[in-house]
């Protein structure tokens, strides 16, 4: 038996729409794999009873197929779905690595990431790699037709998860068709900035870059409280605070002495709209950790 534990994300970051993404420390999904002669899958943990079990309508099954590596498969969730922090690319980029490790395919981090994609189409109906990518690598990711750039980050992060749900498929259906020039020029300036500040670590910067006029404002109506938490993370000391992903989950990018501020104040502010809610008090950080014999 093969065990991988492979972490959640955040992807977008604002201004890098469908091309930036971050690893982070928590939360994870656990994924353990045996050889068998077919593919059999089941799930526990977090939102399991919404995640089907069909290797045909799960993403580890994608990935098992891309593989050709037939597997007993046993997913425990951590990560919640339609969360906004990755939960199917999560699974995906943990099964990438089993089953790579598993039947000796040889395949490096790198060359797993579109075989993991493949599984996050059965999701988002596109073989989008934002989220595959640093779940797989680790750090901060960014992903293009091209292939993927990474950088190992370290900044500290709160991601603060609302216990409502938005799937990909209706994030994706408010995302503006058009945008203005100003509104590029400004997007551009602004993944620049966050990039610089996270080869830096720099979490001043990064928050700046994570400013977004195109797709932010759109996706943001999605979550109730959005606003007002958003404001409340700034106060308490967050240095950028944006949409993780598709949502509901929200990031906030800060120095490490005011996560505990920051995470409390992001609660307190979904409960005053009606709205409970967890936080993670995280840091960017490793991709998928391989353990042999599940130890």
């Amino acid at each position: 038996m093969l065990t991988v534990r492979a972490p959640a994300t955040s992807a977008n970051l604002g201004s890098g729409f469908d091309v930036f993404g971050v690893a982070l420390g928590t939360p994870a999904d656990v994924v353990r794999v045996e050889r068998a002669s077919r593919t059999t899958i089941t799930v526990t943990g977090a939102g399991s009873q919404y995640i089907p079990e069909d290797p045909a309508k799960n993403t580890v099954g994608a990935v098992a197929e891309a593989l050709d590596a037939p597997a007993r498969i046993r997913i425990d969730k951590g990560v919640r779905p339609s969360s906004g922090l990755g939960s199917s690319a999560a699974s995906a980029a943990a099964a990438a690595v089993a089953l790579n490790e598993l039947y000796d395919r040889g395949r490096s981090r790198a060359e797993l990431v579109p075989v993991a994609a493949e599984g996050e189409a059965l999701v988002s109906g596109a073989a989008h790699a934002d989220n595959v990518a640093p779940s797989l690598l680790g750090g901060f990711t960014v992903a293009t037709d091209g292939g993927v750039t990474h950088v190992d980050a370290s900044v500290p992060v709160v991601a603060c998860l609302p216990d409502i749900s938005v799937s990909t498929r209706d994030a994706r259906g408010v995302v503006p068709d058009a945008a203005s020039m100003d509104e590029v020029v400004d997007t551009v300036g602004n993944a620049a900035t966050l990039t610089v500040g996270m080869t830096r670590d720099d979490p001043v910067l990064v928050g700046k870059g994570m400013e977004d006029e195109i797709v932010t404002p759109e996706r943001s109506t999605l979550i109730d409280g959005y606003e007002s938490v958003r404001e409340a993370a700034l106060e308490a000391g967050a240095t950028g605070v944006t949409v993780s992903g598709a949502g509901p989950g929200m990031l906030a990018v800060c120095h490490r002495r005011d996560q505990r501020a920051i995470a409390s104040a992001m609660v307190d502010a979904f409960d005053a709209a009606g709205v409970e809610s967890r936080a993670y008090q995280t840091a960017i950080g490793e991709g998928a950790t391989l353990y042999r014999d599940g130890s």
